[in-house]
């Protein structure tokens, strides 16, 4: 992962979209329900290899709050209740750079299991 700095977090309530930009002048913009399906909390993730949970259901989950953790993460707040994730600028980064593999990893997965977005 490079080490840009996150310079600005925006959020972007109508579109649903949390905007990063970086030190280097790039940018990204993350949908809420792609950072809910990838959070990084041990719900989602679970604690090892082989146990992550297929999360469903959140394509119109909203973000209300975005809470600053030092100079290095953000705890996102979903209105659905889930706020244990600790997002680091690392993970974001990461989010923003394999934005596009994630998401058809995760629809492929929502297919293997039968499941159908309502959005």
């Amino acid at each position: 992962m490079d080490s840009r700095a996150i310079e600005e977090i925006r959020l972007r309530t109508r579109s649903r979209v949390l905007e990063l930009r970086f030190s280097d002048g790039g940018h990204c913009e993350l949908p809420f329900e792609y950072l809910r399906v990838y959070s990084p909390s041990a719900e989602v993730q679970g604690h090892g290899p082989g146990q992550e949970v297929l999360v469903t259901g959140k394509e119109n989950v909203r973000i209300v709050e975005v809470e600053p953790v030092g100079n290095y993460a953000v705890r996102l707040v979903f209105d659905d209740g889930h706020d244990s994730g600790l997002y680091t600028f690392a993970y974001l980064q990461a989010l923003g750079a394999q934005q596009q593999e994630n998401w058809r990893t995760y629809l492929a997965r929502l297919e293997q299991a039968g499941v159908r977005r309502s959005g």
